[in-house]
């Protein structure tokens, strides 16, 4: 009967104190800061040039009959970003190629990698093929493409992706020094099918209508020189803690070139996420089934809306399964927003 009393008693007490912790929380939730965003929906298309030249890959020389690659045996590797080549700084890849073409003995790398600054030193071998000095790389220094505004802020801040753009080859998240971002019209939509994700093509329909300033893994961020039309209107954020497992919305434009909401399913939620793979997303809605066949490449960055408000963004799709997909939470895409524009 004692012990029955003790472990009531104590029992009544751990019920107090879950008690006070959810009280506490419901108090710091609601101090919390909600900020109110204009919600995206709509495609914007980039133009940008790497910060230095990225390196992609190796292509190895035919040289004197044999395979070489000067660049891998001076130890350049995939993602480093060449930022000087014998001190000079070149502005792009055909730069690059002019100088190591004038090169009559050898050449010193300065490269970028992790955040640091590393130097290496190599000899271009001549290709058998057209006689023309070679490194032994595969680079990039510009890229252009097409995604989904997630949100604008009263400042015309904007963010979109909610992923980062990343080298196709490589797959590395690429260095931006400057970018623009242009108008989009979608002209058709490929439709997804388990192992061929589809894609929404469009076309650059107007000139600049923004500058792009960073890209992370969590989206890319730049700012409107105007406000575009954004049919959702504006709404608060919600947190991490207040997303459920349960229906939702996605907005999204496809080939009728207007944004629509549409019905999805919110699965998986990893609270503790700090990435861009936070909770699973579904595809419910007949309609965007019916002409996607699900999450297709262009949405990325499609606002996710849950009892009136701004949760977060689709970012990826599964290969297997273009109904389903991932999303990051609206609290990532704000954390990462560049102080300059922040």
């Amino acid at each position: 009967m004692i012990k029955k009393q003790k472990w009531m008693r104590c029992f009544a007490a751990l019920m107090t104190l879950l008690l006070l912790m959810g009280t506490f929380a419901l108090q710091t939730a609601a101090e919390r800061e909600r900020q109110e965003l204009y919600v995206g929906g709509i495609p914007f298309g980039v133009r940008f040039f790497t910060d230095g030249i990225l390196v992609v890959d190796y292509c190895d020389v035919q040289s004197g009959g044999a395979k070489k690659n000067p660049a891998r045996e001076a130890g350049v590797r995939p993602g480093d970003c060449i930022i000087k080549i014998n001190e000079e700084q070149p502005r792009d890849a055909a730069d690059l190629a002019a100088v190591i073409e004038r090169c009559t003995g050898t050449l010193t790398l300065t490269l970028r990698r992790e955040g640091k600054e590393e130097r290496v030193t190599l000899t271009p071998c001549r290709c058998d093929e057209d006689g023309r000095l070679r490194t032994g790389l595969w680079v990039r220094d510009s890229g252009a493409g097409i995604g989904t505004v997630t949100f604008v802020t009263e400042q015309n801040t904007f963010a979109g992706l909610g992923h980062g753009i990343c080298d196709g080859r490589s797959g590395m998240l690429i260095p931006m020094a400057r970018g623009s971002v242009m108008g989009v019209t979608v002209g058709g939509i490929t439709r997804g099918a388990p192992g061929a994700p589809g894609e929404i093509r469009g076309h650059f329909s107007a000139g600049k209508l923004g500058t792009l300033c960073d890209n992370t893994v969590c989206g890319v961020y730049g700012v409107f020189a105007e406000r575009p039309v954004l049919p959702a209107g504006k709404l608060p954020i919600g947190f991490r803690d207040e997303l459920k497992n349960g229906a939702a919305t996605i907005w999204c434009t496809l080939d009728d070139n207007v944004a629509h909401e549409y019905r999805v399913e919110i699965s998986a939620i990893q609270r503790g996420a700090e990435g861009n793979k936070c909770f699973t997303v579904k595809v419910t809605d007949e309609a965007l089934l019916a002409r996607t066949g699900g999450i297709v490449q262009g949405m990325s960055g499609s606002p996710i809306i849950q009892n009136g408000r701004l949760v977060g963004a689709v970012t990826h799709v599964l290969i297997g399964d273009p109904t389903t997909g991932y999303g990051i939470f609206i609290e990532n895409m704000l954390a990462n927003i560049p102080q300059a524009l922040a």
